[in-house]
């Protein structure tokens, strides 16, 4: 029914919960018509590919996945017969696992619409909270009134996420419990590296207990660090990224405006400078740190601050006394120094009393005393804080963009004392994290997000298990895009972890010699002196630039091709 704000309020008769007040916007988005892949619109088979291996240490890897190890990638093709046993009605499962993505939704919705087109008289429950709905028997049965008002939105809140792992023998034996008790015939867990490592091991658990339920995995980080050959990119990272480079582009214009601050701006993504490197390419930063690049260097906390003191001078003797600065949210962890003061603070933390007069610091070494002495006061408190429960700092709470600006401030002083900089310097400090999370997908993530979904149930309907699911040649017509799966166990390496090998699907960082990053080094040096700020403006989803691919994923397709 139509509200007194020219909105649409869309209600769902399963949970008796309003979606919202739709804007026109959100409306809009709830019936926009999403182009599909045409191998997806016809019967199609699942066909299977050669024998897979690993990303590292295969034989490591064949002994934790006795079951998987070695299975095949699948692919999706034209076949005028489909899939055999399509009449056989389907229980599947869906869970999301993790921090939010814009497009998450449509996951659900292509895994929905698949068993509604190709296995009528299907069930698709959601479990709610995350994997801990799977452990704790927690769901709801997905309709279609329930799944509508959610359609091309932005968020997790259909199901909600959570970040519990299925990791303890207890677990697994919740999990099986709870697939037995629906009958389930597959789960879909959509989330980041250590979510489909996670349903590659219940995958695992599964078959060796020999279950029927099947698992299968989905790409999702905003971070663009579950990425491979075969999984292009991750959902979610081509809408955060354009939300961020919008409110960069606005801050640089506030920049030009005012002529008198520097704004540091702290990007998403604690392990890799996807993000950081993207929004760079988007807007034109006069600096961007690159993590990677930090810790390939090997540079110091100083090498950083005089990085950026040397550019604002320069530009202080061109009368520019502006400009924007993008810093990576976990840049803290690539810098060798601070990493080994952080593992001695870990240390100390963990079996020692912090005592007020600071007799404690002396369990440091002395590099790390002294660089912890060299800190601002307010960082060395965040240094400080509790641990999150793998016993890391969290990152998150380092406002790294202060602490950069109080010490370009102090080096700022010493030139000015020297006589080197006559310039003015005032910092803005910002942090763009959250608000790229859930906002409505860009019609890239829309329609990726609903070919992966039902990529995934099709591949459950052939009784594949163990692959994530995998939407290929993606910088052409979305018609021609390809769908299949990657065997999960062909993504993953081992770490040492307490004495034992524990598998990972390894975080894929920004390679130094990629095309993103090469393309970024050729113009950061202009950038640095001259104004060349681009303000990309807010996502568009109809008119020239509302199709546009992020130029990380263009940048990779085209160094492939």
């Amino acid at each position: 029914m139509a509200t007194s704000n020219g909105g649409t309020d869309v209600k769902s008769s399963r949970t008796f919960k309003l979606a919202s007040f739709y804007s026109e916007v959100q409306t809009s988005r709830l019936n926009h018509a999403l182009p599909f892949p045409s191998v997806l619109r016809k019967p199609f088979n699942v066909d299977d590919g050669p024998k897979s291996s690993a990303a590292g240490n295969p034989d490591e890897i064949a002994k934790l996945f006795p079951n998987l190890f070695g299975q095949p990638s699948a692919s999706l093709v034209p076949n005028e017969t489909g899939l055999s046993g399509s009449d056989q009605k389907l229980k599947i499962g869906v869970v999301l696992s993790g921090g939010q993505a814009p497009g998450g939704h449509n996951v659900i919705s292509g895994i929905f619409d698949y068993l509604q087109d190709r296995v009528p008289g299907s069930t698709l429950y959601g479990f709610k909270g995350g994997p801990a709905g799977i452990m704790k028997g927690k769901y709801v049965e997905l309709t279609s009134e329930f799944v509508y008002p959610y359609r091309n939105q932005g968020g997790f809140d259909m199901i909600c996420s959570g970040r519990d792992k299925i990791e303890t023998p207890d677990q697994f034996k919740q999990a099986q419990e709870t697939s037995k008790k629906l009958d389930l015939d597959g789960l879909v867990v959509i989330g980041g590296d250590d979510s489909n490592t996670n349903a590659c091991l219940l995958a695992e658990n599964f078959r060796g207990s020999n279950m029927k339920t099947r698992v299968i995995g989905c790409p999702k980080t905003i971070d663009g660090d579950l990425k491979s050959k075969e999984v292009p990119t991750s959902f979610g990272f081509d809408t955060a990224c354009k939300i961020y480079a919008e409110m960069i582009g606005n801050v640089m214009t506030d920049a030009r405006s005012t002529g008198k601050y520097y704004h540091f701006v702290r990007l998403m993504g604690r392990a890799a400078s996807h993000i950081t490197l993207e929004c760079a390419l988007q807007t034109h930063p006069n600096v961007t740190i690159i993590g990677e690049e930090v810790a390939a260097k090997k540079q110091t906390l100083k090498n950083v601050t005089d990085y950026i003191t040397d550019i604002i001078c320069k530009r202080a003797e061109l009368g520019y006394n502006y400009g924007v600065i993008l810093i990576p949210e976990g840049l803290i962890d690539f810098i060798p120094e601070v990493q080994q003061l952080i593992a001695e603070l870990n240390e100390i933390l963990a079996h020692d009393v912090v005592d007020e007069a600071g007799a404690w610091k002396n369990k440091l070494r002395d590099q790390s005393h002294q660089l912890f002495d060299f800190l601002p006061e307010a960082i060395q408190e965040q240094l400080m804080l509790e641990r999150d429960p793998h016993g890391n700092v969290q990152v998150a709470k380092i406002e790294t963009e202060k602490m950069l600006i109080q010490m370009v401030e102090i080096e700022l002083e010493k030139r000015k004392q020297a006589g080197a900089y006559k310039g003015q310097f005032k910092g803005q400090s910002h942090f763009f994290g959250y608000e790229g999370r859930c906002g409505l997908p860009t019609n890239f993530d829309s329609t990726y997000c609903y070919a992966l979904g039902y990529a995934a149930g099709a591949l459950l309907h052939a009784g594949k298990t163990g692959l994530i699911s995998s939407v290929g040649n993606l910088s052409a017509p979305v018609e021609e895009w390809t769908v299949g799966g990657t065997a999960l166990t062909a993504l993953m390496d081992v770490e040492r972890r307490h004495g034992k090998f524990k598998p990972v699907i390894k975080k894929a960082m920004v390679e130094l010699e990629g095309a993103p990053f090469l393309k970024f080094a050729s113009m950061r040096d202009e950038w640095a002196i001259k104004n060349r700020y681009i303000n990309p403006g807010p996502i568009q989803f109809h008119g020239p630039a509302s199709n546009a691919l992020n130029h990380t994923l263009l940048l990779e397709l085209g160094a492939q091709a």
